[in-house]
């Protein structure tokens, strides 16, 4: 019995999920972006795994929809790939959630990743993980700001060919 409420209630919750990112199909239409009703659920799957490999748990709708709103209008995202990039997307945010020990609030890595996706990255996914995220959460865990680099000019060289 307890399995049977356990399973009805994960299926609602489920089902809201779903219904949740198909509305954002209102808002990214204006892209020419939309995902269909099983991208939806397909996404939906994606997130649980993400959450369940990183040892998270997360309430409501989760951070998909933010994900989707904000991406929506990147010049590196087409029909093409959107369903595909969500996936990654995902997949990453929840990674870097870990990675970063939470000192960013969802809206923030969302940004910051957007910003790094359409920026330095010029829509590479690989480079958006491997290098801006994994210098962001480094910065982070020791302190620095989110988008600290060294400056490089301390370390030129002086009139006289030494460093």
């Amino acid at each position: 019995m307890l399995f049977e409420i356990t399973s009805l209630g994960s299926s609602l919750i489920l089902k809201q999920a779903v219904a949740e990112i198909e509305r954002c199909n209102d808002f990214t239409a204006q892209f020419r972006l939309t995902l269909s009703h099983h991208d939806a659920v397909e996404l939906v799957e994606t997130r649980a795994l993400a959450l369940k490999t990183n040892g998270r748990i997360e309430f409501g709708g989760g951070s998909i929809n933010k994900i989707i709103k904000e991406f929506c209008d990147s010049p590196y995202i087409s029909m093409y790939n959107y369903a595909e990039t969500l996936h990654e997307l995902t997949e990453i945010f929840y990674f870097y959630k870990n990675e970063t020990l939470d000192l960013m609030s969802d809206d923030e890595l969302i940004k910051f990743m957007k910003n790094s996706f359409d920026g330095k990255c010029q829509g590479s996914l690989e480079l958006l993980s491997e290098r801006e995220l994994a210098n962001m959460a480094r910065n982070l865990r020791y302190g620095y700001p989110p988008d600290y680099s060294e400056d490089l000019e301390e370390y030129e060289e002086d009139e006289y060919g030494e460093y």
